[in-house]
């Protein structure tokens, strides 16, 4: 194979013609099914919407067993290419198939039925692995759902549903069992929080500061951090990581599917909790910021407390803490983020270095105990 040919084949799906996929694709596929004939790929497309940190390839399938029509509608999710200027150092998908794999076998939380996992990168360039589409409708995330969209257009009951059910859904992972045992690749040495903590300073090493790019605000959130330890953090469980409405389907107003496992890790259940709260803020202060009325009743902090409290007979703590913390680790994403789109070309150099963040004003105020929560 020519070089220039392997180079192409390395590029992420964004950038190849979406026939070659569906003929790499259909070339994989019958290596894993045991068809009369070879399977056909009827359609292969791309997402309208989606994360930066993989590539998820949308596509049909069909093939006949002993005389019986086979295939349906799946979802390819690869790992990015190191050129597309990925938003995370590293990008482990068969730990994130094997933590669905865990919650599917042992919880009753609702997730796409796992297809494959190819760890191998020869057939389509690089790592990835195959779930059945689930129908259903995701809240956006660009624009935000605060501005339109369907759960914007909700009445304040429907949301309320959505909301209260997607906090039962954070609930319902955290029930599963023994998770260091059933998932050790997750595990290591000392308390889960601090490994959690300790990874995320060296993500932001990688994507900021070992490049030039320290962000002062990030700094000091480390250092409030040290200062404000809870002295009895967990018990531990499993946490999703990216756990908000985003990256849920909905079927109406109820979880049909949970996606994106790729931040999960052990931790205390505050984690996911704190990140549910902040993400929507997150979005709600932009709405603000734009003089625009947003979803002020959504996801409010007290609403999601009781109902995560209710569902798991758990009492929450030190959530101030886990808040400061969520708006820290959503500050890391959105500065490389930014860096991503200067290096496309889609944006400039801010002025001063904190304002990689956009969220800026909320992380300060969140350190100096201002932020107003009502």
């Amino acid at each position: 194979m020519s070089t220039e040919h392997e180079q192409q084949r390395k590029l992420t799906v964004s950038a190849r013609d979406l026939d070659e996929v569906g003929a790499q694709l259909a070339r994989w596929l019958a290596t894993k099914v045991d068809g009369d004939a070879p399977p056909r790929i009827t359609s292969v497309d791309r997402p309208t919407a989606g994360g930066m940190s993989s590539t998820t390839v949308l596509f049909d399938a069909e093939w006949s067993e002993n005389g019986q029509h086979k295939g349906g509608s799946f979802v390819a999710r690869l790992a990015p290419d190191d050129r597309s200027f990925p938003i995370f150092e590293s990008y482990d998908l068969v730990t994130q198939y094997q933590v669905m794999a865990q919650v599917a076998a042992h919880t009753a939380v609702p997730l796409p039925p796992l297809g494959w996992l190819e760890p191998d990168d020869g057939a389509l360039g690089t790592p990835f692995h195959v779930m059945r589409r689930v129908d259903g409708r995701i809240p956006a995330d660009n624009p935000p759902y605060v501005f339109l969209d369907w759960l914007f257009e909700a009445s304040p009951q429907q949301r309320a549903e959505l909301a209260r059910k997607t906090v039962e859904l954070i609930a319902a992972v955290h029930v599963l069992p023994d998770p260091a045992a059933k998932l050790p690749m997750l595990d290591g040495d000392g308390p889960a929080l601090r490994r959690h903590v300790d990874w995320y300073r060296r993500w932001y090493e990688w994507a900021m500061a070992d490049d030039g790019f320290p962000v002062p605000i990030i700094e000091r959130g480390f250092a409030w951090l040290e200062r404000h330890w809870p002295a009895e953090p967990g018990p531990d469980v499993l946490s999703w990581g990216d756990s908000r409405p985003g990256n849920v389907i909905y079927d109406g107003f109820t979880p049909v599917a949970a996606l994106d496992w790729e931040m999960a890790a052990l931790g205390p259940r505050e984690l996911d909790v704190a990140w549910i709260i902040f993400l929507h803020r997150f979005f709600q202060d932009i709405a603000t910021r734009f003089g625009q009325p947003g979803l002020p009743d959504f996801m409010r902090r007290e609403d999601v407390v009781r109902w995560y409290q209710d569902a798991s007979g758990h009492t929450l703590r030190d959530l101030d803490f886990y808040l400061v913390y969520a708006a820290l680790r959503q500050a890391i994403v959105m500065a490389r983020v930014k860096r991503r789109m200067i290096h496309f070309g889609e944006d400039t150099v801010p002025k001063h270095p904190d304002d990689y963040v956009m969220h800026r004003a909320a992380l300060e105020a969140l350190l100096d105990g201002t932020y107003n929560w009502d």
